[in-house]
């Protein structure tokens, strides 16, 4: 599709030099922290629990506590549970299939294809180790904790409510906690809707809905198997597309009325060059601290307000 001429360009649009030391940035990067623990003991028992593990008969914090693994109530295994799963309709992220498989799962995965349904071939260690001492029959797949949409769904959800279309694209996002805390953003701006890959991306699953605090139940979201084309398919229903990325205008200073779509890079990545190309302009959040970043859901909550704010 040839690039639109973009009205809300012009001087107040134009890309001009950062000040000196200051930095934009429009995609989030996540990090993680650690934590070291000890038991500390003193005096005779110190000496007693040395002298048993000296003779061996001292017994692990590990032996005493053995860890249980939890169950995941997304993940679904058997042949039969999970062809009727996938004839009810149950919204499934992606089916796992051991590689020499046989007879009726072939069946299954015929069945997961044509619902559009990822089907990843993997080692019988790989299942084994998802559902330890069960019989799993080859087949494993994840179910999402919530109900997905279409994307015309979305934009007709705004329209009966005579709203220009707000919505947020996200683009290879994998932390299902960024997801959990975009949904909850995207609920109290108002926004009408999240897109999500259907590969390479996080999906439904309980983390996002608890990290949601509830926003799943209120926020539909669609899942896409080509974002390239579902950009193109935005852009047909006359929505304006802005990346949140660097190098941008500033955010306060972009026109973020009317229908859009916004689109969030992945940790650490940022938007994509194909998905940036297709963008009708880039917005960015000035940074004026030490840290040239900021996380991704964060970034979408400052960038959803200020739209709320002009649209009010």
């Amino acid at each position: 599709m040839p690039k639109r001429d973009n009205p809300r360009t012009g001087p107040k649009y134009e890309k001009t030099a950062a000040p000196a030391g200051k930095k934009t940035a429009g995609r989030g990067r996540t990090g993680g922290t650690s934590r070291a623990s000890g038991n500390y003991r003193t005096g005779s028992r110190a000496s007693a629990a040395a002298g048993r593990a000296a003779s061996g008969t001292g017994r692990t914090v590990a032996s005493r506590r053995p860890q249980v693994q939890e169950e995941n109530p997304n993940l679904l295994i058997g042949r039969n549970p999970i062809t009727e799963a996938i004839k009810a309709g149950r919204p499934i992220d992606k089916l796992l299939m051991q590689k020499d498989a046989e007879g009726s799962a072939r069946q299954i995965a015929s069945l997961a294809r044509e619902e559009g349904i990822p089907v990843q071939y993997v080692d019988k260690i790989v299942l084994d180790k998802l559902a330890p001492g069960k019989a799993h029959q080859g087949v494993a797949a994840y179910a999402a904790a919530h109900r997905y949409v279409g994307v015309e769904d979305i934009l007709a959800a705004a329209k009966a409510k005579g709203e220009d279309a707000l919505v947020v694209v996200l683009d290879e996002l994998e932390d299902p906690h960024n997801l959990g805390a975009i949904l909850r953003s995207a609920d109290a701006a108002g926004a009408h809707g999240v897109i999500i890959p259907s590969r390479r991306s996080v999906t439904l699953t309980e983390t996002v809905a608890k990290a949601s605090a509830g926003a799943i139940e209120y926020v539909p979201v669609a899942k896409t198997g080509n974002l390239s084309r579902c950009i193109d398919l935005l852009k047909s229903k006359g929505l304006w597309i802005a990346a949140v990325d660097m190098d941008g205008t500033d955010y306060d200073a972009s026109d973020l009325k009317g229908p859009l779509a916004l689109i969030i890079g992945g940790e650490g990545k940022g938007v994509s060059p194909n998905l940036k190309a297709k963008s009708d302009y880039v917005i960015s959040i000035p940074m004026r601290g030490h840290v040239n970043s900021l996380n991704a859901s964060n970034a979408a909550a400052i960038v959803l307000f200020e739209a709320a704010r002009q649209r009010r």
